[in-house]
C-alpha cells in the first residue's frame, strides 16, 4: 500500500511542480484573447465555467481507458504503477497540455491542421485521414464497450443497447456544445470521481493488501510472461492514464471553450493528473481484490472473464448495491461521452479540412450520416480486434503529436529536452510493437526493439541537426 499512496502523492505533486513548469515552458498569457470569445459561434465555440471545462475534459478523455486499460495493465504488476505515474506527468501532460495551448493559440484548430503546421505540409494529409480513422475506432470502442457492460446488467440485447448509444451519438454530435454536454457531462464527471473515491476509501479501510513495488516484483508477473513482454506492450496497453493520442482530439473541443489562457493547466495538465490517480485506483483494486497478480490473471484467463466482468465484480462487492450502481453508472457514463466528443471531433476535423461552415444544421448533417453509416459498419467487427489495432494508432498518434510539441519548442527557440525524451520513447514503443505484434509484420522481439530504438535515436537526430520551420511557412501552412 506504500507504494500505491506514493505513487498518488507523486502525482498530486506533478501537477503543481511539473505542470508549472510546463505553463512557463508555453507562455501562457491572459491577455491573449482566446477563441471561445473571439470566435464565439453559440455551437463549438462556446465560452464555459473552467469546473465546467475541466470535468467535461476529464470526462471526454477518461472513456474505459483508465479503467479497462489499467486493469489489463495491472496483470504484469507493480511495475504498472510506475508507469501510469511517469506516464501521466512526463508525457500525458507534456501532450495534453500542447495539443490544447496550441489549439487556443491557432484560433481553435484540429490537431491534425496543428500538426501540419509544425512539422510540414507532408503530415497534414497523413493526419486527416489517421485521426478521423483513430476517432471512428474509438467511437466504435466506446459503442461496444458500455454496451456490454449494460448488457451483463440488465441482459437487454446487445444490438438494442448500441442502437440506443448510436442515437444519442448522433444527437451529441449534432447539438451545441453548451445544451447537452455542458450541462450533463459535469454530473457524470462528478460520478466518475466519486466512484474512485470510494474504491480508494474501501482499499485504505478495508481487508485489502495492495502489492508493494520491491526488486522481487519489479518483473514481469503476467500469467503469461511470454507472450506478453513488458515493453513494449504494457505502454500500449495503458495509454489513458498515462498518455493517448486520443487525448489530442480532445483537447481542441475544450480549448474552443476557454477563457483565460491560464486556465489551461487546470483544465489540460488537471485531468491528465485525475485520469492518472483514477488509473492507479482502479490497478490497485483489481490486484488487490483477488488478492494478488497472480490471482488477477488466473480469473482473467478464465472463459467469460474481462475488464467489464472485473469492473462488475469490484464495484458490487467493494461499495455495495448503491454504490455498485453509481460506480456502473460511472463506468458506463465516461465511455459514452467519450464515444460521442469522438464523432464530434471527427465532424470538426473534416469540417476543418474542407472549410466547411458548420453553424447550419444541415452542413452538419452532410457530414455526420456517412461517419455513422460506416460506424455502425465498423460495429460488425470482433470488438478484441479493433481494440488491438485503436491501442496502437492510439499511440501512434500520441507520438507523432509529442513531435510536433518538439517542433514546436524548437520554433519558439527553446531547449527541447523535456519533450524529445518522451517522444523519443513512444517512437520506440510503437515502432517494436507493430514489427512484433501479430497484428503487424510478427518480426523477432529482439530485431523489433533494436529497430524501434534505433528509428527513435535517427528521429531525434534529425530534430536537433534540422532547421524549425520559419514564421512564414507555418503562416501559409
Amino acid at each position: 500500500m506504500i507504494t500505491f499512496l506514493v505513487c498518488i502523492g507523486v502525482l498530486v505533486s506533478g501537477y503543481f511542480i511539473y505542470g508549472t513548469y510546463l505553463e512557463k515552458k508555453f507562455g501562457a498569457n491572459n491577455d491573449n484573447t482566446t477563441p471561445a470569445l473571439s470566435k464565439a459561434d453559440g455551437m463549438d465555440y462556446v465560452p464555459m465555467k473552467l469546473s465546467k471545462v475541466f470535468l467535461i475534459q476529464f470526462l471526454n478523455i477518461a472513456g474505459l481507458g483508465p479503467i479497462f486499460g489499467a486493469i489489463a495493465g495491472a496483470l504484469w504488476g507493480p511495475v504498472a504503477f510506475i508507469w501510469i505515474v511517469l506516464g501521466s506527468i512526463f508525457a500525458g501532460s507534456v501532450h495534453d497540455y500542447f495539443s490544447g495551448m496550441l489549439s487556443i493559440r491557432h484560433n481553435g484548430e484540429s490537431i491534425s491542421e496543428i500538426v501540419s503546421r509544425y512539422l510540414g505540409i507532408g503530415m497534414k494529409h497523413f493526419m486527416r485521414v489517421f485521426s478521423v480513422i483513430l476517432l471512428m475506432l474509438v467511437g466504435v470502442v466506446f459503442v461496444k464497450g458500455p454496451a456490454t457492460i449494460l448488457t451483463q446488467l440488465t441482459g437487454l440485447n446487445i444490438t438494442i443497447l448500441m442502437v440506443a448509444i448510436f442515437a444519442y451519438y448522433l444527437l451529441a454530435t449534432m447539438i451545441p456544445i453548451d445544451k447537452l454536454i455542458g450541462k450533463i457531462y459535469p454530473l457524470f464527471g462528478m460520478s466518475l470521481l466519486v466512484m474512485a473515491i470510494g474504491i480508494f476509501i474501501v482499499l485504505m479501510i478495508g481487508d485489502y493488501q495492495i502489492p508493494e513495488l520491491t526488486i522481487s516484483s519489479f518483473s514481469n508477473l503476467h500469467y503469461q510472461p511470454d507472450q506478453n513482454p513488458i515493453f513494449p506492450l504494457i505502454f500500449i496497453t495503458i495509454a489513458c492514464g498515462a498518455i493517448s493520442g486520443f487525448h489530442s482530439t480532445q483537447s481542441p473541443l475544450m480549448a474552443r471553450c476557454i477563457c483565460n489562457e491560464t486556465d489551461g493547466k487546470k483544465v489540460f495538465v488537471g485531468a491528465m493528473i485525475t485520469e492518472g490517480i483514477v488509473a492507479l485506483i482502479w490497478a490497485a483494486a483489481s490486484m488487490a481484490f483477488f488478492g494478488g497478480v497472480r490471482e488477477l490473471g488466473e480469473a482473467m484467463a478464465e472463459k467469460g472473464h474481462n475488464a467489464a466482468w472485473v469492473v462488475n465484480m469490484i464495484c458490487n462487492t467493494m461499495l455495495g448495491k448503491i454504490g455498485g450502481v453509481l460506480a456502473i453508472f460511472g463506468v458506463v457514463a465516461a465511455p459514452i461521452t467519450s464515444g460521442d466528443t469522438a464523432f464530434r471531433s471527427i465532424r470538426l476535423t473534416i469540417a476543418d479540412t474542407f472549410k466547411l461552415d458548420q453553424s447550419k444544421i444541415k452542413s452538419r448533417l452532410i457530414i455526420t450520416i456517412p461517419i455513422f453509416i460506416a460506424a455502425i459498419l465498423l460495429t460488425q467487427i470482433d470488438f478484441a480486434i479493433i481494440w488491438r489495432y485503436f491501442g496502437w494508432s492510439n499511440q501512434v498518434l500520441a507520438t507523432v503529436v509529442l513531435w510536433c510539441i518538439v517542433a514546436y519548442i524548437r520554433y519558439m527557440g527553446k531547449p527541447i529536452w523535456f519533450v524529445i525524451i518522451p517522444a523519443a520513447f513512444m517512437t520506440s514503443v510503437v515502432t517494436t510493437y507493430i514489427l512484433m505484434a501479430p497484428i503487424g509484420f510478427r518480426i523477432d522481439y529482439h530485431i523489433s526493439i533494436v529497430v524501434g530504438i534505433a528509428l527513435s535515436l535517427a528521429l531525434s537526430t534529425w530534430f536537433f541537426k534540422t532547421s524549425p520551420l520559419n514564421n512564414r511557412s507555418i503562416t501559409k501552412l
